[in-house]
């Protein structure tokens, strides 16, 4: 269990929000590290490993389009699988890893290619049209090590939102609590 993993369902803890995980190359690792977390259970919806590309169409609605033409290392995919995550599952958050861990190039992307994604209720406004963020990697190793950092990649992008939206509320409390607006 990492400490971002802790955190990360912590701060779903704390905010009342629910989390699913869509997963490709890295095969239900993501899910593993937030259930090794005591009380994910208060926060965690389930996943869907979408291993063969047809599953990321089916089950998550990835635009089999895109899909054939681009393949499933894509960012536009990751952002996809995020969202349709969230919409299968119910869920408040939604992330994603899509990539090539190796040993052979996929799709025509080289091997430690990988996409991650978050999709959520931002406040800010500055996520995708379809609210969703997501990560372009570029990561060296062999096979295990690209899909452990894809792990902490994607929990570290989901950490960072709900971060940002933990100080944007405590700062709304702290305005409220000393009589500004």
């Amino acid at each position: 269990m990492s400490s971002t993993a802790t955190e990360v369902v912590r701060l779903l803890t704390v905010n009342g929000s629910t989390l699913a995980v869509a997963e490709s190359l890295t095969g239900g690792l993501v899910a593993a590290e937030i259930t090794s977390v005591p009380g994910a259970s208060k926060v965690f919806r389930g996943s869907v490993t979408a291993y063969a590309t047809e599953i990321k169409h089916r089950l998550l609605g990835v635009d089999a389009t895109l899909l054939a033409q681009r393949g499933a290392v894509d960012p536009q995919v990751a952002a996809q699988m995020a969202a349709g995550a969230r919409t299968a599952l119910g869920a408040d958050w939604g992330i994603a890893t899509t990539g090539v861990a190796g040993p052979d190039p996929q799709d025509g992307q080289d091997v430690g290619t990988v996409y991650v994604a978050v999709d959520g209720p931002f406040a800010d406004g500055d996520g995708s049209a379809s609210g969703g963020k997501v990560r372009h990697l570029r990561l060296n190793g062999d096979r295990a090590e690209i899909r452990m950092e894809s792990v902490r990649s994607v929990l570290a992008l989901l950490l960072a939102e709900l971060a940002g939206e933990q100080t944007g509320n405590e700062r709304a409390q702290d305005t409220e609590r000393n009589g500004g607006f």
